[in-house]
């Protein structure tokens, strides 16, 4: 067996249009937008005879792509606690490169993102920060100084 490539990350959102938003401002576009509904995909999932719309958004000339999913049945659910401090298990964040950080983050706040730390430099080498998107979505961003 060979694993060929990482096609996508998906990511839970309670408002599609907001997430689209924000992640096109990041400087990702939208490659699709559709309905996936019925027994079919409830079996994959796992969530029975379920609903939901999906936008496909990638990186202009780069490969990976994030799928924003929005559940209309059954309903998304919240979990325990909605911000989760940094090693809390599971899936945590998505890390992009940017070639201007602080410009990103100028863009973003506007949309709802808040850092969650502090814009820190690591060495020589990198500029980086944690940030919080729609619906608690967080991201990581990276700078290349050299």
């Amino acid at each position: 067996m060979t694993l060929l490539r990482m096609d996508n990350v998906a990511i839970v959102v309670e408002d599609l249009d907001a997430a689209v938003a924000f992640f096109t401002e990041l400087g990702m576009e939208l490659e699709g937008r559709m309905p996936i509904e019925g027994s079919w995909a409830g079996r994959i999932v796992g969530l029975g005879d379920m609903r939901s719309e999906i936008a496909m958004m990638r990186i202009p000339g780069a490969p990976g792509r994030i799928e924003l999913t929005k559940y209309h049945r059954p309903e998304a659910i919240a979990p325990e606690r909605e911000v989760t401090p940094a090693n809390t298990l599971g899936l945590h964040r998505v890390m992009f490169a940017v070639d201007d950080i602080e410009d990103t983050l100028a863009r973003l706040r506007p949309l709802g993102a808040e850092l969650v730390g502090e814009l820190t430099r690591f060495e020589d080498s990198y500029l980086l920060c944690y940030l919080r998107g729609p619906g608690g979505i967080i991201l990581a961003l990276a700078e290349q100084l050299s």
